[in-house]
């Protein structure tokens, strides 16, 4: 179980460049540049729902742009594959000036398919003579199909991809979950240290600039008190991602906002609370496992707010470990949280989500401290479940089953503002 476990964390916790859709996006742009080995004329893109929900309003990094085009339109000119989901990194102005120019051509198509209802991106690069074709399926960096001219390069069924280990966790419980983050060595989780450091110094960065729509000044000025302050630089480096500010976070199941919630604050409660070094290593590493193991069971992109009903739960297990509660309570604070805000919907990336995330981790932090005082939300409530797990299995029937138009119905909104 341990190095199972301990793979499947390291899998999921890894570094991103921007918004994870557009970059994932990018990469395939990217890969299908790379293919071609010539210069990009024309541009198709065919994508889910979710992903162009999430693509539309939210910033590039190293530009003032906002949008999957403009993404699509700096990989036909720059980026290596190779480099994942940082693939938009360092671009300059002349890249940024080539591109703009790129999208007035009006040569790049963007188009949504209604009928996939997982995470699908369908590239098609032109170039005068030659076409060719990428395809990420199931999770950002799965590149499962690549061809020139139709001629097949790779074509690897989405259950035979072995890049991603996140569905693996279902095989476990959250008894599971807590017992490896109690117990296993810690030198080998000493790597959640840079998800630490990153996150932070993008949280600082937030808190000292000018960036987004205003909401960091407010919370900072109003943190007096350390849950509060947990909260406000989490506030400020989901705003300063969400406005494009060219900073890796460290992500935790495919989202970087979800790496934001389920680090930061327990790194800064962790500091004011003296707690050591080893004890917030630990509740991080529930916070991602627990994170992971929700994402698993609803799904890589979800009518609801991953950074509520997953990051959120994450986020509050791990604070009722990291202020001694036991697996008991750590498990009613996963309810807790779950009862309180499973309904909030996801209408795409942007720079309101930093407003999402405080509420996120408001929840939690409440949702832990009514856990630790003996607070349970009795199972008989809405949607919970006897356990734990029945409850996050409940919640993927209502997303999966009961939210099936949902994503339509905000991205039509989206749309017709456009229009």
């Amino acid at each position: 179980m341990e190095e199972k476990l301990l793979s499947i964390l390291k899998n999921q916790v890894v570094k991103a460049l921007g918004c994870t859709e557009p970059a994932a996006v990018a990469l395939a742009v990217a890969k299908a540049r790379e293919i071609l080995a010539e210069d990009i004329e024309s541009l198709e893109v065919n994508v889910n729902t979710n992903v162009l929900k999430n693509g539309m309003c939210v910033g590039i990094p190293f530009t003032n742009e906002k949008g999957l085009v403009m993404a699509c339109a700096i990989a036909m000119i720059h980026g290596n594959s190779s480099d994942g989901l940082e693939v938009l990194n360092n671009i300059d102005d002349d890249t940024l000036q080539q591109a703009r120019c790129i999208v007035d051509r009006d040569s790049i198509k963007i188009k949504v398919d209604f009928e996939k209802d997982f995470f699908y991106i369908d590239v098609r690069a032109y170039s005068k003579n030659n076409y060719s074709q990428v395809i990420i399926k199931d999770n950002h960096t799965n590149i499962c199909y690549e061809s020139l001219n139709g001629k097949v390069i790779k074509n690897e069924s989405s259950l035979e991809n072995k890049l991603d280990l996140k569905n693996e966790i279902k095989n476990y419980d959250i008894d599971d979950l807590i017992y490896f983050s109690r117990n296993i060595n810690i030198e080998k989780i000493y790597f959640i240290k840079e998800g630490i450091a990153v996150n932070l110094n993008l949280a600082q960065i937030g808190a000292s600039k000018d960036l987004g729509i205003g909401l960091c000044k407010v919370y900072i000025r109003d943190a007096d008190d350390v849950y509060k302050k947990a909260k406000a630089l989490t506030v400020c480096a989901s705003e300063a991602r969400m406005s494009g500010y060219p900073l890796s976070v460290m992500s935790s199941a495919g989202s970087g906002n979800h790496g934001l919630v389920a680090i930061i604050p327990l790194a800064v409660i962790g500091e004011v609370l003296k707690k050591t070094e080893e004890e917030i290593i630990r509740a991080i590493t529930l916070s991602h496992l627990v994170t992971i193991y929700v994402k698993a069971h609803i799904g890589t992109l979800t009518p609801v707010c991953g950074c509520s009903v997953a990051s959120g739960l994450g986020l509050s297990a791990g604070l009722t470990m990291l202020e001694n509660g036991n697996d008991q309570k750590i498990k009613a604070s996963i309810n807790n949280t779950l009862a309180g805000i499973s309904g909030m919907f996801c209408d795409g990336a942007k720079e309101g989500c930093a407003y999402k995330l405080s509420i996120s981790v408001t929840a939690a932090i409440e949702a832990s401290h009514l856990a630790l005082s003996g607070v349970q939300i009795p199972y008989d409530n809405g949607i919970l479940g006897e356990t734990v797990e029945k409850s996050i299995k409940n919640l993927h029937k209502v997303t999966s089953e009961g939210m099936k138009n949902v994503d339509r119905e905000i991205l039509e909104i989206m749309l017709n503002k456009l229009n």
